[in-house]
């Protein structure tokens, strides 16, 4: 018993040193294929590669020069690849260059910026430059504040955002790009903090957010919602940066295509693999489960007496297929996404594998809830950067006007838009990669994306618009309206008929006036009762948002207002406990 005991222990190291190997691998791979470059396609992200590699520098320090003296911008964007050049520079560029990098701290005046992840670069950034420079009174820096107060102010801030997202959640929750902005500025503090209190918070954050999105992707895919996505990664899921991370810190997808660079910038710092049991969470899906968030807005400056509002998440998940939703509102501005089903696909690059529908909202409710700008100017100063937002068929955004519900694989999203609204309709979402599609004359739509069965019913008429790229965009332009979904797998119904009618069979009551409403008996046997702006029921039960988990599943688990997570999975349990800095691991007592 010894000996298998022994074997079994061996084992286990020997895959962990594999994994670690992998991962190793791929940091590396990475970081060469960024710094091989021509000497005229060098930019910041490329010298600091070399400079990590310790090959190359001549060209990288003369590149250096030339943006430096060339005039520079960016803001916050150009503090955190000018931190990380300075900290791997170890030596071996020349005193002159060094000089030159620290008089642009002086002279350039970079934008703190007006979003979290802006800002956790931004003190990210200053807190280790100032520890670089320790001496530096304020006549050497661009705000005029001394080393050791930028030191100070950017601890305490960072300090705070660590309490404020461990106890009611992100606020910019589940990005499938900024995911990057907050990996990349805590490996900064992990590696070059010389504060041991600041570099462990640093660690214990980044196992957070990775485990965070370990347990809502789908073979390294982040399913919705999402506090912010894009007009492209909100159709064809893989492309961003959160699917970077996904090769890099679980082996999953792809290769990294360089998205944005900044799991390049992590791989710089010597960022850490996850532990072993956020990589399973990542990628078991051998059960499909339930898996419950609470998050939280962005700060809002109007029409609310709390700064930060609730954001309620669901997440039912299979080897398949996921389905995910929030409870509806304007929980992010512009570039929220509120619900979806994602189904996997062997290569997902070119792919649209996702579902859903919105209200294409646009409006200056939602931006002066969020933004202190004039409302002047206000829609036209976000469509500059964000081009789609004042489309009516645009595919990105939340809602004042939607209300979502979910039961395992099963959605239901509601409607009742003011006469008067801009664009009065709602947007479905039906992609050019469905492999099968039927409009049954019941009024449900059948359709299978890979190997996932979804059935959608329209709960007012429609029409069939095309969609820039491919596939088609369900147009319903009536106020009071609303979608259910359901979602299977093939494992359960053998083709689309057999589905269909299972569907057929599942009781369906709905109404649309004076407010819509609907009464659904899923596939799963849970009976849900909503009307639009009241609690919904699920088996006659109303939901318990009150007593919504931060995170509560089978790999998760945490309470709301309490700065701690559990990871359980395979008999291993794995504690982050922010109130008292410690990690902890144990085992389970196996019982015969």
């Amino acid at each position: 018993m010894k000996k298998l005991a022994t074997m079994a222990l061996a084992a286990v190291i020997a895959s962990q040193s594999v994994l670690a190997q992998d991962y190793e691998q791929r940091r590396r791979r990475l970081i060469e294929k960024m710094a091989r470059v021509d000497d005229e396609k060098l930019h910041y992200h490329s010298i600091a590669a070399r400079l990590w590699l310790r090959e190359g520098i001549p060209g990288a320090e003369k590149k250096l020069r030339e943006l430096l003296e060339g005039g520079i911008s960016g803001d916050m964007f150009w503090m955190f690849p000018m931190t990380a050049i300075a900290y791997l520079d170890r030596g071996q560029l020349s005193d002159s260059a060094r000089a030159l990098m620290r008089k642009s701290w002086k002279a350039y005046y970079p934008f703190r910026g007006d979003t979290e992840n802006h800002w956790l670069l931004y003190y990210t950034s200053m807190y280790l430059m100032a520890q670089m420079w320790p001496e530096m009174d304020g006549e050497g820096w661009f705000n005029g504040k001394s080393s050791k107060e930028n030191l100070e102010e950017a601890r305490r801030w960072i300090e705070s955002w660590v309490k404020l997202t461990t106890t009611k959640g992100q606020g910019e929750y589940d990005c499938t790009h900024y995911i990057g902005v907050y990996l990349l500025p805590l490996s900064y503090l992990a590696a070059w903090a010389e504060d041991a209190r600041m570099k462990k918070q640093a660690s214990m954050m980044i196992e957070w957010i990775a485990a965070d999105f370990a347990v809502e992707s789908l073979d390294g895919i982040y399913v919705g919602s999402h506090a912010r996505t894009d007009d492209r990664q909100v159709v064809e899921k893989w492309r961003g940066v959160s699917a970077d991370f996904a090769w890099l810190l679980f082996g999953q997808g792809k290769e990294t295509p360089p998205f944005g660079g900044y799991s390049l910038y992590y791989a710089l710092a010597d960022g850490p693999e996850p532990p072993a049991i956020i990589r399973a969470i990542a990628t078991d899906r051998s059960r499909p489960y339930t898996h419950l968030e609470k998050k939280r807005t962005r700060n809002r400056w109007r029409f609310n007496d709390e700064l930060h509002g609730q954001v309620y998440k669901t997440t039912y998940m299979t080897k398949d297929y996921a389905v995910s939703s929030d409870q509806g509102g304007v929980l992010q501005p512009v570039q929220q996404h509120s619900w979806d089903v994602t189904w996997r696909v062997d290569d997902p690059e070119g792919v649209h594998n996702t579902l859903f529908s919105l209200h294409p909202y646009s409006g200056m409710i939602e931006l002066e809830e969020y933004f202190t700008f004039s409302p002047d100017f206000g829609t036209e100063a976000v469509w500059r950067s964000k081009t789609t937002y004042d489309s009516p068929d645009k595919l990105l955004g939340g809602s004042p006007y939607e209300k979502i519900v979910q039961s395992e694989d099963a959605v239901i999203a509601l409607y009742d838009i003011p006469p008067g609204t801009r664009f009065p309709h709602i947007n479905g979402f039906f992609s050019k990669d469905l492999e099968e599609f039927v409009e049954d004359a019941s009024g449900w739509i059948f359709c299978r994306g890979g190997r996932t069965w979804i059935a959608y019913r329209p709960l007012a008429p429609y029409v069939w618009k095309p969609i820039e790229g491919g596939g088609r965009r369900l147009f319903s332009p009536y106020l009071k309206n609303g979608t259910v979904v359901q979602a299977a797998s093939m494992d359960e119904y053998p083709n689309l008929d057999a589905f269909r009618k299972a569907v057929l069979a599942l009781p369906v009551k709905f109404s649309l006036e004076p407010a819509p409403r609907v009464e659904f008996r899923t596939l799963r046997g849970k009976t849900i009762e909503f009307a639009y702006g009241q609690t919904p029921r699920v088996d006659g039960k109303p939901l318990d948002y009150a007593g919504w988990p931060a995170f509560g599943g089978p790999f998760l688990q945490g309470k709301a207002g309490e700065p701690r997570l559990v990871m359980t999975h395979g008999g291993v349990r794995r504690v982050l406990d922010f109130g008292t800095l410690t990690v902890s691991e144990s085992r389970a007592a196996r019982t015969k």
